[in-house]
This record gives C-alpha cells, sequence and structure tokens, in this order.
C-alpha cells in the first residue's frame, strides 16, 4: 500500500514525547497557577485579620449566676457566654439565654477587665438581651445591614467563650430566610444560617462581614449537625436592641397571621404603584383574631401596615409594637390582582404567649 505523500517522511509525536518548549510552558504555567492560589489565600486571610482586629477589641465574655426556684444563689448554676459592646458607654448584646434568670453577672473586656453587669433588657421571643456596664469609651460595634446579605459571601464569627481570649472562625453564609423557635416558643424570623464553626459558649457573639460590620447574633448550634450554625440577623438585633436599651421590654401587637417572604409580580407592582417588590404572604390566620376579624385570607399578600411598606416578616414585625395596640390601621393587602385596604385593630401579645 503506498502511503500518502503528506505523510511521507513525517514523525508524528505521541502523549509521551514533549518537547523541552512544551514542558517549560507547562511548568511555567503550574507556577503561575501556583502564585495566583498564594495571592488569593493571602488576600483572604488579609481580609479575615483585618475583620478581627476591628470586632475582636468589642467582643466580651459574659459569666452568670443562676438561682433555684426560691430566689436563692446556687453555686453550680451558673454558666457563660460571648457578648459585643453596642454602644461606647457600655451596653453589651448577648443572648437571652445566656443571661435569663441571673441573679448576678461580670463581663470581661477584650483587655482583660473585669466589670459588673446589670441587666438592661431581655426579649426571650427573640433571644437577645442587653447588660450594661459602668465603663465609659468602649470600642464598639457597627450594625449592617442584613437586607443586603448574600448566600455565600464571607462571614466571621468571633466569640469568647469560658474566659479564653477571643476564638475566630470564619466561613460563608450558608442560607438565609430561616426559621427556628426561641426558648419562649416564639418562631424567630430571618434567621442567617453559616458555616462558621461557633464554639461552646460563643453564643451571642457577633457574625460579621468581611468590612467588619455586624451581620447577625450567633444563637445556636444544631449538635446533630455539625457545621450548622444561626444567627439573629442584624436588623432584627438593632431593632431590639434599641427598644430594650429605652424600655426595657419589647411589647409587642399581633394580628394573629402566619406568613412567608414572597416577591411580586412585576406587574402588579407596575400596575398599583407600589413602594415593595416583595411582601408577606398570609399562610394561616388565627381563629377570633384581629386579621381573622379585618377579613384577612389566606392567600392574601401583605404589603403595607398603616401607611409603611411591609416587604418582608421583619417589617411586619417591627410595625407590630406597642405604638399600635388598640389602634384601628390599614392593612394593604395584594388579593390575587387586587388591591385592597382593610382595618385592622392588633391586640397586645403576652409575653407568655407562644403565638406569631
Amino acid at each position: 500500500m503506498k502511503i500518502p505523500d503528506t505523510f511521507q517522511g513525517r514523525r508524528t509525536t505521541g502523549p509521551l514525547h514533549t518537547s523541552s518548549t512544551d514542558a517549560a510552558s507547562v511548568a511555567e504555567t503550574q507556577v503561575q497557577s501556583s502564585s495566583d492560589d498564594g495571592e488569593l489565600l493571602d488576600s483572604y486571610s488579609k481580609t479575615i485579620t483585618r475583620v478581627v482586629e476591628k470586632i475582636a477589641p468589642t467582643v466580651v465574655n459574659i459569666r452568670v449566676q443562676g438561682a433555684n426556684r426560691e430566689g436563692r444563689r446556687v453555686p453550680d448554676a451558673g454558666g457563660s457566654g460571648s457578648g459585643f459592646v453596642i454602644a461606647p458607654d457600655g451596653f453589651i448584646l448577648t443572648n437571652s439565654h445566656v443571661v435569663h434568670g441571673a441573679v448576678q453577672m461580670e463581663a470581661t473586656l477584650a483587655d482583660g477587665r473585669v466589670f459588673e453587669a446589670s441587666l438592661v433588657g431581655d426579649d426571650p421571643e427573640t433571644d437577645l438581651a442587653v447588660v450594661r456596664i459602668n465603663a465609659p469609651q468602649l470600642v464598639h460595634a457597627l450594625f449592617g445591614d442584613s437586607r443586603s446579605i448574600r448566600v455565600g459571601q464571607i462571614a466571621v464569627a468571633i466569640g469568647s467563650p469560658f474566659g479564653f481570649q477571643q476564638t475566630v472562625t470564619a466561613g460563608v453564609v450558608s442560607a438565609l430566610g430561616r426559621s427556628m423557635r426561641s426558648q419562649s416558643g416564639r418562631l424567630i424570623d430571618n434567621v442567617i444560617q453559616t458555616d462558621a464553626a461557633l464554639n461552646p459558649g460563643n453564643s451571642g457573639g457577633p457574625l460579621v462581614n468581611s468590612s467588619g460590620e455586624i451581620i447577625g447574633v450567633n444563637t445556636a448550634i444544631i449538635l446533630p449537625a455539625q457545621g450548622i450554625c444561626f444567627a439573629i440577623a442584624s436588623n432584627t438585633a438593632e431593632f431590639v436592641a434599641a427598644w430594650l436599651i429605652k424600655e426595657g421590654i419589647i411589647r409587642r401587637s399581633w394580628i394573629g397571621v402566619a406568613g412567608q417572604n414572597v416577591p411580586l409580580h412585576r406587574r402588579v407592582v407596575r400596575f398599583h404603584r407600589l413602594a415593595v417588590e416583595h411582601g408577606v404572604m398570609v399562610a394561616g390566620i388565627e381563629p377570633g383574631s384581629p386579621a381573622s376579624r379585618a377579613g384577612l385570607r389566606e392567600g392574601d399578600v401583605i404589603v403595607s401596615f398603616g401607611g409603611k411598606p411591609v416587604s418582608g416578616i421583619d417589617e411586619l414585625h417591627h410595625h407590630l409594637v406597642a405604638d399600635v395596640i388598640g389602634v384601628t390601621t390599614t392593612l394593604t393587602v395584594i388579593r390575587h390582582t387586587e388591591k385592597l385596604e382593610l382595618m385592622v385593630t392588633p391586640e397586645e401579645l403576652a409575653r407568655n404567649n407562644q403565638r406569631n
């Protein structure tokens, strides 16, 4: 058989035959790739280090002394947790379950100073509490906007467990919009899920973004599911902390709905000229509740309360406070494609009431 002219005198190179130029090119590519990886890791490390340097001075360890049913101190009834300074005049935010029922508290700052702490306000419904120490001009943390959080972004958890120096873990925001029940039984909405590991004793510590802003308050670990941790969103925490500092408690009103955040169709938003692109869809209504008497139905989407936009459950909760108890208020809803205005009169929610 005659070999075609195009193949005559030509030697093919198999996979095991590589020229020196090709080998050099491969080696250069590997070095470049290794250099790029190193730069990425170095940038990530610098980001975490910068965040820690900014926030760690605000993190405190809180030790509590408990009591028995008669109100007497019990040596073995106590514990500890974390918290962080939110105002220069000594206000500290932590978890309710860390300080609830304590008869004596002390806070250890990052520089080692120890102060007696007093309870300012406690809200078991959101597992948040504020304590205060007599120490002026403290370095304090700043709240970020939890509505801007995106799944996958860096999340850094910092705590001060058992009086040790601050511990730091880093990861990403794993999920948003989670719900979990507080110790009082109330459902806490819009909880942040992260894979930043939390050590025992880190409850009440801050969860921060890459800019060093507070995006959540670390609150729980699901022990059977390793690495799943939760934090109360910063917008909820800032709102609750402000009321606790002002009033010591949070008086809430109640209309009797269970809801979930949903997007609105763009045509509906444009047609009705709504101020929001999301609302709260009514998933359930408590019989005999203010919502039931107002004519609210399952499937309705709440977009405004008292003329104020409602784009999510957090905003609805923010409006349902002491000021509207017993006050007949306009509730704007989207029912199918219609916009309706219903009149609802919120009632006060008892502190031991487990309804949402």
